[in-house]
C-alpha cells in the first residue's frame, strides 16, 4: 500500500466518526419528529398544510446554503450543532411524506374491521395502521438515510469534520485519489445503512428473528457511536480543557512563572479551503504539538465563517490577510499603506472583537490577474487597465467568493471592467482553466505556484485597487490570554518569505507532496 493511502486509511476512522456523529442521530432523531407529525398530518387537513409547505419550502434550500443559515442562526456557531440540525430539517421531508402515503394507503375495511372489534382509536393506529404502512414509512426512512449520509459531507466548510475532508481537500490539493477515497467511503456508509434498513424490513416481514435481532444491534451500535459523541458535542472534551487552560492563566498574574509547555492543552486552529491555508495549518500544529499541544484543525472554512469563529473563541488561532479582513469584516472600501493597514486593522480588531494580532508572517498572498502568455500577446496586457477596451470579449475566472468581495467590485469600477463575463470556478481548477484558453484572465493569488506552473503573466495593478494583503496570525480573545500558546507561536513571525511561500505551495499543488511535508520544509528553513 501506497504512503498516500496509508494516511488516507489513517484519516478514516476519525472521519467516519465525525460522519456518523452527524448523520446517525439526525436521521434517529427526524424519524422520532416526523413519524408522529407524519400521523397528524393525516388525521388534521388542518395541521398537513402548512407543515408540508413549510419542510417542502424548506428542502427546496440548497443544502450548503442551510448549512450557512444554520451557522447564522446561532450567533456564528460553527461545528457539530449547525450541521447537525441542517442535516435533521433535511431528513424529515421523505419520513413525513412516506409516512402519509403509508397511512392512506391503508385499506378502508381494515379499519373498519379494527373497529368492529372494539379498538379505541390508539389501537387502531399501533396494531393495524401503522404496521400495515410500515413498508412504504421503511421507504422513507431508506431514503432520508442517504440523503442526510450524502449531505453530511458539505458540513466540512462549517467546521464539523465528515468523510467530506476527504472530498474538500482533495479538490484543493487536485489529489484525485483522495476525493475518489472520499466518495467510495460516503458510498458505502449509506449503502450499509441502506441494506441494515432493508434487512430489518424483510426480516420483519418473513419473521426471521435472529437476523432482525443482528441488524438492529448494528443500527443500534451505530447510534450509540453517533448520538453519544452527539449529545456531549464533539467540542464538549475540547472546550472543558480550553476552560481550564483560561481559568489557570487568569489565576496567575503577570509576574509569575511562565509554563513552557502546552501539555494538555487542546488548541483549535481555523483554516480556509486553499493550499496555502492547508500548509500554514499544519505548521501551527506541528508548532503546537512540539509544545505538548493538542492541535486540532478545522479546515475549509469561508472567511466569514473562520473569522466569526475566532471572534467567539470557537476557533484559537488563524493565520488571516490584513485586505481581507479590511474588505470583508471591517467594511472599508479603500486600501491604505500597508503599514497603516496593519496597525488599523489590529486596532480595530480588539477594539471590536476581542481579537489580537500577534504580527505578521513575513509575506504578502494578494489577488493578482493572470493571463496565459497567447492572451497577453493578442491583447497587449501589461496590467489591469488594458483589459478595459476588450472587456465584453474576455471571461475571467475565480472563486465564487472572490466575485462578491468588496474588492473586486473597486477593480471593476476603478478599471471600468463591468462588460467583462465572470465565471465562477473552485480555485483548483482556475488556472487549468486559464492555461488551456477556458477563460482569458483569472483571479489568482500571488503566492500561488502555478502561476509560474502554468507560465502565466501577472498583470500589473497600477491603480492599486487591491489592498495589501499581508499574511497575519490572529488570535482569540481567549486563546490571546494564553501566554504559553504566545509564546509558542511568536517564533514564526516574520519568518516566512514570499518566495518560499510560493515554493511551499506549488510543492503540494505540482509535485504532488502532502501539506504537511511542505510545512516540515518551511519549518525546517
Amino acid at each position: 500500500m501506497s504512503p498516500r493511502l496509508t494516511l488516507l486509511f489513517e484519516q478514516l476512522p476519525d472521519l467516519l466518526g465525525g460522519h456518523l456523529t452527524l448523520a446517525v442521530p439526525a436521521i434517529f432523531i427526524g424519524v422520532l419528529i416526523s413519524l408522529p407529525l407524519g400521523v397528524l398530518c393525516v388525521k388534521s387537513a388542518t395541521i398537513r398544510g402548512p407543515v408540508m409547505s413549510l419542510v417542502s419550502l424548506v428542502q427546496t434550500v440548497p443544502s450548503i446554503a442551510l448549512l450557512a443559515i444554520m451557522v447564522a442562526l446561532l450567533g456564528g456557531t460553527i461545528g457539530y450543532w449547525p450541521a447537525f440540525i441542517a442535516l435533521l430539517i433535511y431528513s424529515i421531508l421523505p419520513i413525513i411524506r412516506n409516512t402519509i402515503v403509508g397511512l392512506e394507503s391503508v385499506d378502508p375495511a381494515m379499519r373498519e374491521a379494527a373497529k368492529a372489534v372494539g379498538m379505541r382509536p390508539l389501537q387502531q393506529l399501533f396494531r393495524v395502521e401503522l404496521p400495515l404502512a410500515f413498508p412504504v414509512i421503511l421507504a422513507g426512512i431508506r431514503t432520508a438515510t442517504v440523503w442526510v449520509v450524502g449531505i453530511a459531507t458539505l458540513s466540512t466548510p462549517v467546521g464539523a469534520p465528515s468523510l467530506g475532508n476527504y472530498i474538500f481537500s482533495g479538490l484543493q490539493l487536485r489529489d484525485w485519489q483522495r476525493v475518489i477515497f472520499g466518495c467510495v467511503a460516503t458510498m458505502t456508509l449509506s449503502l450499509v445503512l441502506d441494506q441494515l434498513i432493508a434487512v430489518i424490513e424483510t426480516s420483519i416481514q418473513s419473521r426471521r428473528k435472529t437476523s432482525l435481532a443482528l441488524a438492529m444491534c448494528a443500527i443500534v451500535g451505530l447510534v450509540a457511536m453517533g448520538i453519544v459523541p452527539g449529545v456531549l458535542g464533539p467540542e464538549a472534551a475540547g472546550f472543558s480543557k480550553l476552560q481550564e487552560k483560561e481559568n489557570e492563566s487568569e489565576k496567575s498574574d503577570s509576574s509569575g512563572p511562565l509554563r513552557t509547555t502546552l501539555e494538555g492543552q487542546v488548541v483549535r486552529i481555523g483554516a480556509k479551503g486553499f493550499t496555502e491555508q492547508f500548509i500554514l495549518a499544519e505548521i501551527l500544529r506541528e508548532k503546537i504539538e512540539d509544545a505538548g499541544g493538542t492541535p486540532e484543525v478545522l479546515s475549509n472554512m469561508g472567511s466569514t465563517i473562520v473569522f466569526n469563529a475566532l471572534a467567539k473563541n470557537t476557533v484559537d488561532v488563524y493565520v488571516g490577510y490584513t485586505g481581507t479582513i479590511w474588505s470583508t469584516v471591517l467594511k472599508e472600501t479603500d486600501p491604505i499603506s500597508r503599514i497603516a493597514m496593519r496597525a488599523a486593522v489590529a486596532g480595530r480588531l480588539y477594539d471590536e472583537y476581542g481579537i489580537v494580532l500577534a504580527g505578521a508572517l513575513g509575506f504578502e498572498n494578494t489577488y493578482a490577474l493572470v493571463a496565459r502568455r497567447q492572451t497577453v500577446q493578442r491583447y497587449g496586457l501589461r496590467q489591469i487597465g488594458n483589459l478595459t477596451p476588450v472587456a465584453k470579449d474576455l471571461r475571467i475566472g475565480g472563486d465564487p467568493e472572490f466575485f462578491g468581495r468588496p474588492e473586486w467590485q473597486r477593480v471593476r469600477n476603478l478599471y471600468a471592467l463591468s462588460d467583462i463575463t465572470e465565471v465562477g470556478m473552485d480555485s483548483t481548477f482556475m488556472y487549468q482553466a486559464v492555461a488551456d484558453g477556458q477563460v482569458d484572465v483569472a483571479a489568482g493569488f500571488s503566492t500561488d505556484g502555478r502561476i509560474e506552473a502554468f507560465d502565466l503573466a501577472v498583470l500589473n495593478d497600477p491603480k492599486e485597487a487591491f489592498p495589501p494583503y499581508d499574511a497575519v496570525l490572529l488570535l482569540s480573545p481567549r486563546a490571546a490570554k494564553n501566554r504559553d500558546l504566545v509564546h509558542v507561536l511568536e517564533p514564526l513571525l516574520n519568518q516566512i518569505s514570499v518566495a518560499a511561500m510560493r515554493t511551499a505551495n506549488r510543492r503540494v499543488d505540482e509535485d504532488g507532496v502532502t501539506p504537511r511535508v511542505a510545512a516540515d520544509s518551511l519549518l525546517n528553513e
